[in-house]
C-alpha cells in the first residue's frame, strides 16, 4: 500500500513544511469533493483517505506525549508552540497543532463521507471489493472520530457531505452521539473487512485492526469521566474491552516480537507485532518527518541528517529517565543522552531517538520511511491487562504474564508478582516512550490529575507549569472554530 498511498498524497496534500502545515480548512469550508464512478477512482479515494494520516504520529507527538510527564518541553526562548501544550496554558486555543488536529481529521470525515455517499453496486459492482471498501471508509471514519473525542471532547457529528452553508448549522454533539457512531461504525468494520492483506495493499485495515480499535474505545469509555464531557464516560465496558483483547491475542496471526528494537527496525516493517501501521517510504517530499521532531537541529545538523526543523529542545523528563533501571535495553534504544555537534562540542540535551536509524538517513527531514506503529500486539496485551485489573475480573496471572514478559525482552531477569494498574502503567510508560501513549494510559486510568501534579512539583525548575485540573484533561476548540459563526460552538470549561 505504500506506494499507492504516496500516489495519493501527492496529488492530494502536498502542503508546505511549516508550523502551518495541517491548518487546512475549518469544517464549516467543507463540502462536497466531487465523486467517483469506477472501482479505480473508488480505490484512489481510499487510498486519499489513509493519506489523511500522514501527520498523525507529529500531532500525536506534541498532543500527547509532550502533554504528559515523559517530558519538559521548556525551551530557553518560550516561543514554541509546543511549550504551551507542555505548560497547560488555559489560552492555547490559537495553538496550530490544535487546529490541524481539529483541521485534518476533519477532513479525513469528508473524504470518507464522500466515499460512502458515492458508494453503490453500480459503480462497483463486485460485492467483496465493494464491502471491503465501505468497511476501510468506516474504520477511517471511527478512527478520525475517536481522536476528536479524545481530543476535543464533544464536537460536531458530520456524518454526511454537507456543503458549506449547511455545517455552519451543525452544533457540537455530546460526546455519547459521537461514540454511537464511533462503535456502529467499527461493528461494520469488523464484519466488512478481511483479517488481512498483501502485496500492494499491504498495510491496509483489517477486521483485526478494527477489534483492536473497538477494544480500546470500550476501554476509553470505560475510564473515568473527571466530571467533565471528554473520553471517559464511567461506562464499565471492561468485559467487552476483555472480550475483544482476548479474541486478538488467542485468534488473530500476532505475537511478540523477542527483540524490542526489531519492533522498530527499518527492514523488519509489517512484523508480528504490527496490527495497525501507517505507512512511509522514502521521499524527500512525502515521506516521514516523525523520527526527526523529537531531536534537537545540532544533532540533525552533526549527523547531516537533511535540512533541519527549527526545533528547540524537547527534553526527556528526568523523571522518565530515573524510572529505567541501568539494564533496560529500552532506555539507550529510545533515549540519546547528549550528543557531540557540528563543532565537536558536546551538547548536554536528552531526547528521544526512537524511530531514527542514520543508516536510512535521506536529504530532508521527509525522508525518513519508517512505518509508525498505531497499534502493537504489546500495546493489545497490556490493555487487556488493565481493563482485568479496572474491572476486578481476576486473571492476575495474565496481568503478571505480560508485565514480566516485557520485562525480560528488556533485560530484567527479575519477575514480579501481583501486580497492580501503578506496576503496569509503570512497565507500559517504559515500554511505550515516544509512542505517545502515556497520556491516554493515565486519563483512562484516572490517575493524571496525581501524578501530572506531583511531576510538576519536582520536575518543573523553571516554574513555567500551570496545576493539571480536569478541564485539562481535554483541549480547547481551536479559535478559528468558535469564530466561525456567533455561538456555533461553545469554548470547553477551563479555557480562554
Amino acid at each position: 500500500m505504500k506506494n499507492i498511498i504516496i500516489t495519493a498524497i501527492l496529488s492530494i496534500i502536498l502542503v508546505s513544511c511549516t508550523d502551518a502545515e495541517l491548518d487546512q480548512s475549518p469544517i464549516s469550508s467543507l463540502g462536497a469533493n466531487g465523486f467517483y464512478s469506477n472501482p479505480n477512482e473508488f480505490e484512489s479515494a481510499i487510498n486519499g483517505a489513509y493519506s489523511t494520516l500522514r501527520f498523525y504520529p507529529d500531532n500525536q507527538f506534541h498532543l500527547l506525549e509532550v502533554r504528559s510527564d515523559n517530558m519538559y518541553a521548556v525551551t530557553g526562548s518560550g516561543v514554541r508552540p509546543y511549550e504551551p501544550v507542555n505548560n497547560f496554558d488555559n489560552s492555547i486555543a490559537t495553538n496550530t497543532y490544535l487546529s490541524g488536529e481539529w483541521n485534518t481529521n476533519y477532513t479525513g470525515i469528508l473524504r470518507v463521507n464522500t466515499i460512502l455517499e458515492n458508494l453503490n453496486e453500480q459503480v462497483v459492482p463486485d460485492n467483496t471489493t465493494r464491502n471491503r471498501m465501505e468497511g476501510e471508509a468506516k474504520f477511517l471514519r471511527a478512527f478520525f472520530f475517536f481522536n476528536l473525542v479524545k481530543t476535543f471532547g464533544k464536537v460536531p457529528l458530520i456524518d454526511k457531505v454537507y456543503s458549506p452553508a449547511e455545517t455552519l448549522d451543525i452544533g457540537r454533539s455530546s460526546v455519547s452521539d459521537v461514540y454511537t457512531l464511533i462503535i456502529s461504525d467499527i461493528q461494520s468494520a469488523i464484519t466488512l473487512l478481511p483479517p488481512n492483506f498483501s502485496g500492494g495493499q499491504l498495510g491496509k485495515a483489517t477486521s483485526w485492526a478494527a477489534k483492536a480499535l473497538l477494544a480500546k474505545v470500550y476501554l476509553t469509555r470505560s475510564g473515568s469521566s473527571y466530571g467533565i464531557e471528554g473520553p471517559g464516560m464511567d461506562s464499565n465496558e471492561y468485559g467487552l474491552a476483555i472480550d475483544l483483547f482476548d479474541d486478538i491475542i488467542n485468534n488473530g496471526p500476532f505475537d511478540y516480537e523477542n527483540d524490542y528494537a526489531a519492533i522498530f527496525a527499518y527492514d523488519n516493517e509489517n512484523n508480528s507485532e504490527i496490527i495497525f501501521d501507517i505507512q512511509y517510504i522514502k521521499d524527500p517530499v512525502v515521506g516521514a518527518d516523525y523520527p526527526s521532531i523529537t531531536v534537537p537541529d545540532g544533532y540533525l545538523r552533526a549527523n547531516d541528517a537533511g535540512f533541519t526543523n527549527g526545533e528547540d529542545s524537547k527534553r526527556v523528563s528526568e523523571d522518565l529517565i530515573n524510572a529505567y533501571t541501568s539494564e533496560d535495553i529500552r532506555d539507550d534504544f529510545s533515549i540519546i543522552n547528549g550528543y557531540t555537534d557540528e563543532n565537536g562540542l558536546f551538547v548536554n540535551n536528552i531526547f528521544y531517538g526512537k524511530y531514527l536509524d542514520l543508516s536510512n538517513k535521506g536529504t530532508s527531514r521527509f525522508e525518513w520511511s519508517l512505518n509508525y506503529p498505531v497499534i502493537r500486539y504489546t500495546d493489545i496485551q497490556m490493555m487487556r491487562a488493565e481493563a482485568i485489573l479496572m474491572s476486578g475480573a481476576g486473571r492476575q496471572s495474565d496481568v503478571d504474564a505480560v508485565v514480566n514478559f516485557t520485562r525480560n525482552r528488556a533485560g530484567l531477569t527479575t519477575s514480579i508478582s501481583d501486580v497492580n494498574i501503578d506496576d503496569l502503567l509503570k512497565e507500559k510508560r517504559l515500554e511505550f516512550a515516544c509512542e505517545s501513549k502515556r497520556w491516554d494510559d493515565l486519563v483512562r486510568t484516572g490517575k493524571v490529575i496525581d501524578v501530572i501534579n506531583s511531576w510538576i512539583a519536582v520536575e518543573d525548575d523553571s516554574n513555567q507549569m500551570s496545576q493539571m485540573e480536569a478541564n485539562f484533561v481535554i483541549y480547547p476548540v481551536p479559535s478559528n472554530e468558535i469564530t466561525v459563526k456567533e455561538d456555533l460552538y461553545g469554548q470547553n470549561p477551563g479555557y480562554k
